[in-house]
C-alpha cells in the first residue's frame, strides 16, 4: 500500500543535498582554475617586470635615486 498518495521523496532527499554540495564544489573549482590560469598567463610577468624597469628608469632620470641604488635594483629585478 502506498502512503501519501505515492508522493514521498524517500531516497531523493539525501541525493539532492549531495548534488547541491557537489554543484558548489564544481563552481568553486572552476572559479579557482580560471583565476590560476589568469594569473599565470604567459607574458604577464614580463609586462610587470618591464613596467617596474620603466618606473626605475624614470626615478633615476628624475634624480630620486643614485647610480648605485639604480644598479642594485636592476640586478635585483634580473634575478
Amino acid at each position: 500500500m502506498m502512503w501519501d498518495g505515492g508522493w514521498t521523496l524517500g531516497w531523493m532527499v539525501p541525493l539532492m543535498g549531495v548534488s547541491a554540495v557537489l554543484w558548489w564544489v564544481l563552481v568553486i573549482a572552476v572559479v579557482l582554475a580560471v583565476l590560476r590560469w589568469w594569473r599565470t598567463t604567459p607574458g604577464a610577468g614580463a609586462t610587470l617586470r618591464q613596467d617596474a624597469r620603466q618606473v626605475l628608469d624614470v626615478r633615476f632620470a628624475r634624480g630620486e635615486i643614485d647610480a648605485d641604488e639604480y644598479a642594485a635594483r636592476r640586478r635585483a629585478m634580473a634575478e
